[in-house]
């Protein structure tokens, strides 16, 4: 086969960015990260059950403005808590159905894993999960009474 120039840059520039999605609902604000190949976006909702019950709502909503859709997303992680049990709740339920209908892996962390550290940022969480062995596809919650 022969390639023009124009061919072969076409083939480097279709570059696929699959994304991380990072839901935190376990306090007083939900948290939403998406941190791609080049940038990361954060988004905070108020911590509320008229939020819970839209939660994917405004998942979809925050991917859309920033240019990204379900299907880019390779892996979500969801803190697991200690926390509120409505908030999280929701978003292990939200992470477990895109995991069985779109085949996205998602990993249920706790701040407590990583206990020994400080200033812990939600963009650190993905390095973090797999520094520590946070099992994918596996969900211990830690509500708080």
């Amino acid at each position: 086969m022969i390639f023009s120039a124009t061919a072969l840059q076409l083939i480097e520039n279709t570059e696929v960015i699959m994304s991380n999605l990072i839901i935190d609902a376990a306090n007083d604000k939900i948290f939403l990260t998406i941190i791609d190949n080049k940038n990361v976006y954060n988004r905070t909702h108020e911590n509320s059950k008229s939020n819970f019950e839209k939660l994917i709502v405004l998942i979809n909503e925050f991917l859309i403005k920033n240019n990204n859709e379900i299907s880019d997303i390779k892996n979500i992680y969801v803190n697991r808590g200690p926390g509120s049990f409505a908030g999280i709740r929701n978003s292990i339920s939200i992470a477990k159905a895109l995991c069985l209908s779109r085949k996205i892996d998602y990993y249920c962390y706790s701040l407590l894993d990583f206990i020994e550290l400080k200033d812990i940022k939600h963009i650190d969480i993905p390095k973090l999960c797999n520094k520590f062995d946070v099992k994918k596809n596996l969900i211990n919650p830690l509500y708080l009474s």
